[in-house]
């Protein structure tokens, strides 16, 4: 028996016919449907201290469960004492079970970690996806916050397959991202 992560599960179950009832799809394959969520950090200073993409690296590994890569730059910049190919952030890009149990994992435990918490923005980007920025990687518990040397940000990118705004609000609103001021049904 293979393992299912429980919001895949309320994904077929619940959201399925919740969502096709709300916006009156005929087939469950024009419902929309979470297809990645990429976490980006970017360390613009970096250029300076080496060690410093190691240490991001290592903690994007712990906070997905999946090895990040280094991205690097595409050119040479003088002003910023940047040159070509050097490393400059993190990402990594998460699918199917992976995805979910990140998901899962930042809804219900991350995200009421942050302080002074009253829900996540709620603008797309008018093609169906959503970027969340976090200010601080220690909101995940899977940090040791006596091993953090820097505080750092990221951006956590969610790719759906909504062709518009409101299809990609309403699956993520379904999944339970809690956005502020949410539309009351």
């Amino acid at each position: 028996m293979s393992y299912t992560p429980s919001l895949r599960k309320q994904y077929s179950e619940q959201i399925v016919p919740n969502l096709m009832k709300e916006f009156g799809f005929k087939s469950i394959m024009q419902v929309p449907k979470l297809e990645k969520i990429v976490i980006n950090q970017g360390l613009g200073s970096a250029t300076a201290d080496k060690k410093m993409i190691e240490n991001a690296l290592k903690e994007l590994t712990t906070i997905t469960g999946q090895k990040a890569v280094a991205t690097l730059s595409k050119k040479d910049i003088s002003n910023f004492k940047l040159r070509k190919k050097m490393p400059i952030g993190v990402r990594v890009t998460l699918r199917r079970e992976n995805m979910y149990e990140f998901l899962e994992r930042l809804i219900r435990v991350a995200l009421p970690r942050i302080r002074d918490f009253k829900g996540v923005n709620s603008k797309l980007d008018g093609k169906g996806n959503y970027t969340l920025g976090i200010e601080e990687q220690i909101i995940f518990p899977e940090i040791n916050i006596d091993n953090v040397s820097k505080i750092l940000g990221m951006n956590i990118t969610f790719v759906t397959s909504g062709k518009t705004d409101e299809e990609a609000y309403a699956l993520l609103k379904e999944f339970g991202l809690p956005f502020k001021n949410a539309k009351k049904n």
